[in-house]
């Protein structure tokens, strides 16, 4: 008995000891298994920091598999996050929006409502890269709630930054940087130098889409932020954001025209971006992306093996199934050659159509590049042809005012002639060039269209005369006497219609024809035909009559002169008007030009006063002693300009630059002032805009060689009250420059 009492109190404390050490050792086995999964966690770190992403996702995916019990159910969300990070900066979008799913499910049944806001930003980023912008935008609105409703000023930043990329992604330039601003000062603040240098690479990247009316000095801009971007990722060596920046400056070149700097930017970026992509690739191929799900697949597998032991107990079709199943191997086997057969030539012809489409890109950037230098060909070469055709078109009106002999006079008259001729063939490649380039906007105003026809006509009378051809207008009195649209190209477009068919008809007739073929209470539709009985054109040159440089044939180029260039400029400005130029014709019979076009009723009219300047009134006496202030750097240019005024009794002072032209309005009480544009030192601009800051009222007209990257509203803008495109008709000339006194309601000096 006693032996028994011994023995049970010598066990007693022993089984104690046992109750207390079992949770102990159970303690102790998930500490050493958490150890663990922090380890492979820290391991998958290192990788990332030295770009070994094939090591990273496999210590990622040994820690998930460790995790995979309740106990650790919190660290499996944070791996799945790490994992989801690592496919998005491998831009395995696919694979990375999968696990990100895969942890806002998880996160949804928990109370860790802020891990749950990171993942929704995180899901944001991703679908805004896969191009699914309005998922994207509602993740991004959810993680925003929770982050303002919290304060958390950290991780908002990070969704503004969100919001930024989505908006440049949909071509929201502004927007975008707006957001992209509104994002920094929180990442330099707390010292995120990679969210800060990614901020700004994204930034740069808006603002070099935007046009320099939207944002000035746009371009340099973006040069600016991108250098501040690389500045700290080369310290902080951030590579997948160098590699990004090579891309940003490729593009950035290709606006400066520095196409060899683009091209070989742009294949750094390619290059090293297809290598960061076989990094991924070589993870695959190692079989590491599968090892995420293992446990996962393991399940399905038993599972389905578990139906399979099922099935197979039941089923007892004996031979009859064996047959039927050995047939059907056989045609699946045949199926499957023929699938095999049919997908070896669906990836030739696929190789096939890629050669084609990069030899058809290829084609394609060259022939861009082609159209550019041709455009900037163009356009240098009318300006600097306008530069010494003014002082042709001037000195041969200065001589013609000095009383030349009779022989002289005749000879003055052909140069005259000659030099509107070429004035005319030059506004006419401007014209065209700016077609082309679509530098051209239809502009919205009020107009009569009677009196805009009647216009044309009396401007075009004398060269119906010169050919004796009897000039016949045709208009519909029912047109509503108020239109909106573009009267200024509508008139461009008769002219040229009309003008085309007096120059090859001689003792005929030209109809011009104007009536209203429909209308609501707000549009009407109008039919123009301008028909002559002259020399006709033939069926095959009709098909290329409207090209550029295009006429019926040489012997008419010879007898009737001309460049081809009017026809193909009504095409292209009419296809901006959303109409379209009709012909019928015949050779020796003549021609019917013909189109339709909607305008617009308007309720108020205000019609400009004599915007195409067809016809000159001018009060010369009103402009006798008016002072003008000359800013010309070209010597001749400014005698010239300053004989022309001066000989109409005119006072007149010269400046050489804009600084000067500043002084000289401070110093003195100038009526107007005639500004060149294109001056060394400060622009023509830049000297009105500094005008304007202690002078509002004086009219300022501009002066100048208008190019096509010229936009005439930036002169507006500017400042300037009107301009005066080089060279110019002296009756053109003095007719502006009295109109802009009119309009400023000048008193008219004694």
């Amino acid at each position: 008995m006693l032996y028994h009492l011994k023995k049970y109190l010598l066990s007693a404390p022993l089984f104690a000891l046992l109750l207390i050490t079992l949770p102990i050792f159970s303690q102790e086995k998930q500490i050493d298994t958490l150890a663990l999964i922090q380890k492979h966690q820290q391991e998958a770190g290192k990788a990332i920091s030295t770009q070994q992403f094939d090591q990273a996702i496999i210590n990622l995916n040994k820690a998930y598999k460790l995790s995979k019990s309740g106990a650790f159910s919190e660290k499996r969300i944070d791996i799945l996050f790490n994992i989801a990070q690592v496919n998005y900066f491998l831009q395995n979008f696919e694979k990375a929006s999968f696990e990100a799913q895969k942890i806002i499910a998880l996160l949804e049944k928990t109370d860790r409502k802020k891990y749950l806001a990171e993942a929704h930003t995180l899901q944001g980023l991703i679908l805004t890269r896969m191009g699914q912008f309005n998922d994207a935008e509602n993740y991004l609105k959810k993680a925003d709630t929770f982050f303002t409703s919290n304060n958390d000023e950290k991780n908002r930043a990070n969704v503004i930054l969100g919001f930024g990329i989505l908006e440049l992604k949909r071509e929201n330039y502004k927007v975008a940087i707006n957001y992209f601003d509104a994002a920094l000062p929180q990442f330099v603040a707390q010292e995120l130098q990679y969210q800060e240098a990614f901020t700004k690479l994204n930034k740069a990247e808006a603002l070099y889409n935007l046009k320099e009316n939207e944002v000035p000095n746009s371009l340099e801009k973006s040069k600016s932020v991108l250098a501040d971007a690389l500045s700290i990722i080369e310290v902080e060596n951030y590579t997948k954001l160098k590699i990004d920046s090579y891309k940003i400056q490729s593009y950035i070149a290709l606006r400066e025209n520095k196409y060899e700097l683009a091209q070989k930017s742009l294949e750094i970026y390619e290059s090293q971006n297809d290598s960061l992509y076989q990094v991924y690739l070589k993870a695959i191929s190692k079989g590491v992306d599968a090892e995420t799900n293992v446990g996962d697949l393991n399940d399905i597998i038993a599972e389905q093996q578990n139906d399979l032991d099922k099935q197979r107990r039941s089923i007892n079709f004996g031979k009859m199934t064996t047959g039927l199943s050995i047939a059907l191997i056989v045609i699946l086997s045949l199926l499957t050659l023929s699938l095999y057969k049919n997908n070896n030539l669906r990836a030739k012809a696929n190789e096939l159509l890629q050669d084609k489409n990069s030899e058809l890109q290829l084609a394609k950037e060259k022939a861009e590049k082609a159209s550019l230098a041709k455009a900037q060909f163009l356009s240098t070469i009318t300006h600097e042809l306008r530069t010494p055709l003014y002082a042709v078109t001037g000195l041969t009106h200065l001589l013609l005012e000095e009383d030349p002999k009779p022989d002289q006079k005749e000879h003055l008259n052909s140069l005259k002639f000659s030099g509107e001729y070429l004035l005319s063939l030059i506004n006419n490649i401007l014209d065209l060039n700016k077609l082309e380039a679509n530098k051209v906007e239809v502009e919205k105003t009020t107009f009569n269209l009677k009196k805009r026809a009647n216009d044309v006509l009396v401007a075009l009378k004398k060269s119906a005369d010169d050919r004796k051809n009897n000039l016949h207008f045709e208009f519909d009195e029912n047109i509503p006497d108020k239109l909106m649209g573009d009267p200024l190209k509508l008139s461009q477009i008769l002219i040229n219609l009309i003008g085309n068919s007096l120059k090859f008809t001689q003792n005929g007739d030209v109809s011009v024809r104007i009536r209203k073929i429909g209308e609501t209470k707000e549009r009407v539709t109008l039919n123009f035909e301008v028909e002559d009985n002259g020399v006709g054109i033939s069926k095959k040159k009709q098909k290329s009559i409207f090209e550029t440089f295009s006429q019926a044939s040489l012997q008419i180029n010879r007898k009737f002169g001309g460049t081809g260039l009017g026809l193909s400029i009504v095409k292209n400005l009419l296809e901006l008007m959303g109409s379209k130029i009709q012909l019928e014709s015949q050779l020796g019979k003549g021609s019917k030009f013909w189109f339709d076009i909607n305008f617009a009723v308007s309720e108020e009219f205000q019609d400009t006063k004599n915007p195409q300047n067809i016809i000159y009134d001018v009060d010369y006496v009103a402009l006798e002693n008016r002072s003008v202030l000359v800013v010309e750097d070209n010597k001749i240019n400014q005698m010239i300009t300053k004989k022309i005024l001066e000989k109409n009794m005119m006072k007149c002072l010269v400046a050489d630059n804009g600084n000067d032209a500043i002084s000289l309005v401070k110093e003195n009480d100038f009526d107007v002032v005639l500004m060149d544009i294109h001056m060394p030192g400060i622009s023509g601009i830049e000297a009105t805009q500094e005008i304007r800051k202690f002078d509002t009222d004086l009219p300022i007209i501009a002066l100048t060689a208008v190019t096509i990257d010229e936009n005439l509203d930036d002169f507006y803008r500017a400042g300037f009250n009107e301009i005066i495109p080089k060279p110019f008709k002296t009756e053109e000339f003095f007719e502006k420059i009295y109109r802009t006194l009119e309009d400023k309601k000048l008193p008219v000096t004694e």
